[in-house]
């Protein structure tokens, strides 16, 4: 609805993910491309990532909920040219336009978090890892339905995602509690 009110930009397309990302790009040759984090089967920063490896130089704005430090970091870190919270959608159309005269447009909340990313990056390094250990509270929830005994097709129906997301999220989950299966997440978590 926003850019049906806008005479200066046309938007293209929505995709409920990035997995053809590429592609999709290669097809529509848009000017900007806004990103999500949290897609499912690819991750905003994921397709960032492939999206890199080609176009260098197409503008790039994650728009998300996302405010953390490591999102916010590694969108950064992947090349995004700018980082609007969905809350500031008032400042995406601005944000376009900034892009596109080679500015970097952020929320200011963000832009904040990155300065005091760089002021402190000893610190930063020690939050990272710190973050990448804590579990996100999507990770907790599906954890939680893990321990009641749910298979991934519950979870996914009860969390009202794909099973294929519910696998990414697992992998994570077990990336960050150091375990190799369901069962021992399950134990991990239970031990305390």
């Amino acid at each position: 609805m926003l850019f049906e009110w806008q005479d200066d930009y046309e938007l293209i397309d929505i995709f409920p993910d990035a997995m053809n990302i590429l592609k999709d790009i290669e097809l529509y040759s848009p000017d900007v491309v806004l990103l999500d984090i949290d897609m499912p089967r690819v991750t905003g920063v994921e397709a960032l990532k492939q999206i890199r490896t080609v176009y260098t130089e197409l503008p790039v704005i994650m728009f998300t909920v996302f405010d953390d430090d490591n999102n916010i970091f590694e969108a950064m870190r992947n090349g995004a040219n700018g980082y609007i919270l969905k809350k500031s959608f008032d400042q995406l159309i601005p944000s376009i336009t900034d892009v596109l005269n080679g500015g970097a447009p952020m929320t200011s909340v963000v832009a904040k978090k990155v300065l005091q990313l760089f002021a402190h990056p000893k610190a930063k390094q020690d939050l990272k890892k710190t973050e990448e250990a804590a579990l996100t509270k999507r990770e907790d929830d599906l954890l939680q339905l893990l321990i009641k005994g749910y298979s991934y097709k519950m979870i996914a129906s009860e969390l009202g995602i794909s099973i294929e997301t519910v696998r990414v999220h697992i992998k994570k989950i077990y990336r960050k509690l150091q375990v190799n299966s369901a069962t021992e997440a399950v134990s991990k978590v239970l031990r305390g």
